[in-house]
């Protein structure tokens, strides 16, 4: 089961948190709405490409990522979205795309969208497309230590 490690990681931490089951879903918009969770609530995960290197953009499903902002944000030009082929094995407890937003689990930076910040629960892929975790906002932060900024737009969809 593609959980177990991020089970295990949270479980260690004394981290409180529920595991939700949906139908499979593949974007976060219908994750969001098989799960019946505003899509504010439900935090996706972006890799990107930064000088090279991989890392997290989390934010609201309901939101997109704006490059020049995340560039502005983080002082560097050198910023894109990764390629699936790129990261695909970087997660190998994880199906291709369900990858929680944990990147201090898989050694990568993490930089999550300020608007995210402000809901106390979260909710986001448990490592496949059909589970979710929720769990405090504040636990997340605490366990992670994302970069908080801003770079996101609410998606028109």
């Amino acid at each position: 089961m593609p959980i177990k490690k991020l089970r295990e990681y949270l479980d260690s931490n004394n981290i409180k948190y529920v595991i939700i089951s949906h139908s499979s879903a593949f974007t976060a918009q219908e994750v969001a709405a098989h799960a019946h969770i505003p899509g504010k609530e439900l935090a996706k995960t972006v890799l990107v490409k930064i000088n090279g290197k991989m890392a997290m953009a989390v934010l609201p499903a309901s939101d997109k990522v704006d490059f020049d902002l995340l560039k502005a944000a983080i002082a560097n030009e050198n910023i894109r979205l990764a390629y699936e082929q790129e990261f695909m094995d970087k997660f190998p407890d994880c199906e291709v795309g369900a990858m929680p937003p944990f990147g201090n689990l898989y050694g990568m930076e993490v930089y999550v969208a300020k608007d995210l910040t402000e809901d106390e629960e979260i909710a986001f892929n448990a490592c496949s497309h059909s589970e979710l975790i929720r769990m405090q906002y504040k636990d997340f932060e605490r366990l992670v230590k994302p970069m908080i900024m801003e770079f996101s737009f609410k998606s028109k969809l």
